[in-house]
């Protein structure tokens, strides 16, 4: 589906009214993510590892440090969501640091932090 600018955002932000009640609360403590635990156990995502990139961002992929990300694969919480970046149209850029920093320091014990601190990791979760 195609959005057309300033016809509808792509995105939801604080108070959008496109949210539903229910939908509020799905979205602030991340049980709307439950769903890709079937992408984990088929094998096409893991447990930690970079968020996919979002069709928005695809301008992300044309850069030179991209394809370092692309040697793993994608997780259901990773190092730029526990410091708060969840992903979309405002912070792209920066979110792609984290993963390139989690990429070149991944260790076991990195992804028992990220997995002990992701609960708490509800910042822009709107």
């Amino acid at each position: 589906m195609k959005i057309v600018e300033g016809d509808r955002r792509p995105f939801t932000i604080p108070d959008d009214s496109r949210i539903t009640k229910t939908g509020r609360v799905l979205r602030r403590y991340n049980i709307d993510e439950m769903p890709q635990i079937f992408n984990i156990l088929d094998g096409d995502m893991s447990l930690v590892g970079p968020r996919p990139i979002s069709i928005e961002d695809k301008f992300l992929m044309e850069q030179d440090y991209f394809n370092l990300r692309l040697r793993v694969k994608p997780g259901l919480t990773g190092w730029a969501q526990i410091h708060g970046l969840r992903g979309g149209h405002i912070e792209p850029e920066e979110r792609v640091q984290y993963d390139l920093y989690y990429i070149e320091n991944w260790s076991i014990w990195l992804d028992i932090a990220i997995i002990l601190l992701s609960p708490g990791a509800v910042r822009n979760a709107f």
